[in-house]
Order: structure tokens, then C-alpha cells, then sequence
């Protein structure tokens, strides 16, 4: 049996009193895009954030490609890793927010060899010529020595996904990318993400791109409060959704 890049299992995060994720239990295989619809305040980033372990969990467990995320397996308990730990263990795993989170003090080629340097130790050249590559492939090859403020909303999420790249990563989150776009810059950022799909990287989508999520992915999961409500081919969740509250969001947002 294949080990899927993604598991997660009754995953469980509060803050405070209120739940915010409440046993949510998916799978993703390697090379599958999953996409993550619903309303805000469902879990989604939340869920996210716990995969990479910007949020310790408060119940269940996730494996990314086998390993428990920010834990080590000993004997029957789960220890913590260090901070250091997880930081390696985060390397592979890309995450691109809302907002772009570009130094504005760095030019786009510094923005996107920082961390290969600082965490993966590759020379400046090494990590200077990958980023180029980078560059090249999500269309902004003459952008390197342009600093973010001279860049559009678009270009800097691009800038933004060639970053996460330069790290190798094996699993890529994309949240919300391109909810703070214009919407004429929208197409440029869900381009590059399409071409990720067919070189076959692995992600994990939270997005209200409906075309994009019809035409890309692999799995289709709407939550609401918490929890998975239905998930499925896009082609039964998008155009048969077996529950109302699935048919009263999609009804909104289609």
C-alpha cells in the first residue's frame, strides 16, 4: 500500500473555548491536488496552518509522505520536536498566504534565495541559478533585479511561488493565493499554479476558484464549522453535491 503525501486523522484545534477544527480526517496521494472550498471561518486556513505546524494540534494526527508533522512516533507517545527540528521539517513543505510576505528590502532574486542559503546552505551560485529556473517558469525571468513595490499584486504572488519552490518542497499549500488580487491579475498566479498540477507536485488548495478547482483538481472537499462536509471528484461535489449545505454554497459562489 502506497503511503500518501498527505494523511490526517480526527484532527482536532481550538482557540480557547471555540473549535475550530473538529476530527477532520483526509487523504492525499502523491501528485494530487486536493482543493478545499467553503465559507470563512470553516477551518480551512486553520487546517493549513496545522499541516505545517504553524499550529500545534490539540487532537488527532497528520503524516506528511509518513512522518507525523512536528512530532516524533516514540513507542505509543508523540514528543514534540525542537524548534530547529521543525523548522527542517517545514523546509519541505511550501506555503504560499494571502499576502505575498516578499522582504521589501530584497530584490526578487535576493526574496527567493534566502532561505535555500540560510537553510539548505547552498551557495549563493547554486541557489542564484535555481532561482533564475524559478523565475523563468513562472513567466518573470526579467523581474530579478526588481524590488517588490515595483511589482504588481500578481507578479509578487508568482515571486511569492517560485520562492516556496526554491526549497525543494514535496508538498506545496496554497491558501487563498489569489483572494487579494485584483481580478484581472487573478488568471497570471492560477496559470503557474495549473502548470505546478501537470508537473505532478503535490498540494493542497484552499481556494473559491471554482473554475480552477473544476478543471485541476484531483479531490474536491467543502467544510463548514469545523468539519468535512462532503468530498469527492470535482465532478460530483461541483455538479451533484449530495448535501443542501454544499448546494447553498456552491449556489453562492457559482
Amino acid at each position: 500500500m502506497t503511503t500518501p503525501m498527505l494523511l490526517a486523522e480526527d484532527v482536532r484545534k481550538s482557540f480557547g473555548h471555540q473549535e475550530i477544527l473538529r476530527g477532520i480526517d483526509l487523504t492525499v496521494g502523491h501528485g494530487e491536488v486536493m482543493c478545499l472550498l467553503g465559507p470563512s471561518g470553516s477551518g480551512k486556513s486553520t487546517f493549513l496552518r496545522c499541516v505545517n505546524h504553524l499550529e500545534r494540534l490539540d487532537g488527532g494526527r497528520l503524516h506528511v509522505d509518513g512522518e507525523p508533522v512536528g512530532y516524533r512516533q516514540v513507542g505509543d507517545v508523540l514528543q514534540e520536536l525542537s524548534p530547529r527540528e521543525v523548522a527542517a521539517k517545514r523546509a519541505r513543505i511550501g506555503m504560499v498566504f494571502q499576502r505575498f510576505h516578499l522582504f521589501p528590502h530584497m530584490t526578487v532574486l535576493e526574496n527567493i534565495i534566502e532561505a535555500p542559503r540560510r537553510v539548505l546552505r547552498q551557495s549563493k551560485e547554486a541557489a542564484s541559478a535555481r532561482a533564475r529556473v524559478l523565475l523563468d517558469r513562472v513567466g518573470l525571468a526579467d523581474k530579478a533585479d526588481a524590488y517588490p513595490s515595483q511589482l504588481s499584486g500578481g507578479q509578487q504572488q508568482r515571486i511569492a511561488i517560485a520562492r516556496s519552490l526554491a526549497m525543494e518542497p514535496k508538498l506545496m499549500l496554497f491558501d487563498e493565493p489569489t483572494s487579494a488580487l485584483d481580478p484581472e491579475l487573478v488568471g497570471e498566479v492560477l496559470s503557474v499554479m495549473r502548470d505546478l498540477a501537470e508537473s505532478g507536485m503535490t498540494m493542497v488548495v484552499v481556494t473559491h476558484e471554482i473554475g480552477f478547482a473544476r478543471e485541476v483538481a484531483d479531490q474536491v472537499v467543502f467544510m463548514d464549522g469545523g468539519v468535512v462536509v462532503e468530498s469527492g471528484p470535482p465532478g460530483e461535489v461541483l455538479t451533484r453535491p449530495r448535501h443542501e449545505r454544499t448546494k447553498a454554497f456552491l449556489g453562492k459562489v457559482i
